[in-house]
């Protein structure tokens, strides 16, 4: 959320700075970032373009009165009237000049990243980042853009315009969370994480506990070949492992057959859906020991979050396991606490019903 602050915050925070993790500057997702990044955890190399650059921008291109009332705006209209102002508002975003320190900043940490990672014209991913994703019983998951394989300065600082920009998206501007404000976001930032790109052999997404039954004594893994965009964004149907969280026994496996996968296309200079090598396509994207690893590795981050936990996850070509998002479980977290809440009221009713000398059977049925 903006506050007083932002005028003497950094326009860019590094991953591993010491006072990253869990930065509202960063946003929610890529403060959880930070967070696993301190903790040990084998998450990429990255920088933030924080809430305080965000703010900055809209100040100097004199867009902040007109942000809060497009908001404004879009909380009371109907979906039409919305698409419509997102779609002139994001146009205006994309099209306002860089304050010229801003983009010092930017270009100076790109070229740092590619110094310390050793790769000139690194490929980057470039993520929207939230305040409002780690609000409690809010779940912006998808509702953000991310970009894949950015490569050079001027490409990475138009795209974090375009993250600034999906600020203004119909999605977020018309997203509620339950039982949480009428307008989550209305004050609220957006962070852009730009991070090292992992080219990946396989990546994916897993659970600490089964997404489809609750079930917290497992892991469930969900990979494909190729870039995780591909289970992401429902583009490829993923390969599924179920792992006893005890004792890592894999009790169970689904292997897709992958004739595609989402990767780097030189002649398209872009990702996209490209062949999978003739022998890998009948082939599971993991091997046995890459299971375990993964479901060791989810076991470990959700001790330490406390609670279930969304994770993705890659595996490059050399074999290293990297973390790239790490959110809590939603679904079943969601569904707990409204269970929680029905057997607390059940609970005042009996005990209210018995004040009032009415007996409650253990049927539901009431005796004299």
């Amino acid at each position: 959320m903006r506050n007083t602050t932002d005028a003497t915050s950094p326009f860019v925070l590094w991953i591993d700075d010491p006072s990253a993790a869990g930065n509202r500057l960063l946003g929610g997702k890529f403060g959880s970032l930070a967070e696993m990044t301190a903790s040990g955890f084998a998450v990429p190399l990255g920088f933030g373009v924080t809430t305080a650059a965000f703010w900055h921008f809209l100040d100097a291109a004199g867009l902040a009165a007109q942000a809060a009332d497009v908001r404004a705006r879009a909380r009371a209209a109907e979906l039409a009237e919305v698409q419509s102002l997102s779609a002139e508002f994001k146009a205006v975003v994309e099209a306002a000049p860089m304050p010229a320190d801003l983009e010092s900043a930017v270009r100076d940490a790109y070229a740092e990243l590619g110094r310390r990672t050793g790769r000139d014209g690194l490929p980057v991913a470039v993520r929207s980042s939230g305040e409002s994703e780690d609000l409690a019983g809010a779940s912006f998951a998808g509702q953000y853009d991310t970009f894949l394989w950015i490569r050079g300065a001027d490409e990475v600082l138009a795209h974090v315009r375009r993250c600034w920009a999906g600020m203004f998206g119909p999605a977020v501007l018309t997203y509620r969370p339950e039982g949480g404000p009428d307008a989550v976001g209305a004050e609220y930032g957006i962070c852009v994480g730009v991070q090292q790109m992992v080219e990946a052999r396989s990546a994916g997404v897993m659970f600490t506990l089964d997404p489809v039954t609750g079930d917290r004594s497992k892991v469930v893994i969900e990979g494909c070949w190729g870039l995780g965009e591909g289970v992401v964004s429902g583009g490829i149907t993923p390969s599924r492992y179920v792992v006893d969280k005890v004792t890592f026994e894999l009790v169970h496996q689904q292997v897709q057959r992958q004739a595609t996968k989402f990767g780097f296309d030189p002649q398209r200079g872009a990702v996209a859906e490209v062949a999978v090598d003739a022998d890998l396509t009948e082939a599971p994207c993991l091997e046995r020991d890459q299971i375990t690893e993964l479901a060791r590795l989810a076991k470990t981050i959700e001790r330490y979050r406390g609670a279930p936990q969304d994770i993705e996850w890659a595996v490059s070509e050399a074999g290293n396991l990297h973390v790239l998002q790490v959110r809590p479980e939603t679904v079943w977290s969601r569904r707990q606490a409204e269970q929680l809440v029905t057997e607390r009221k059940s609970a005042v009713g009996h005990v209210l019903a018995r004040f009032a000398g009415v007996g409650v059977t253990s049927g539901g049925g009431r005796t004299s």
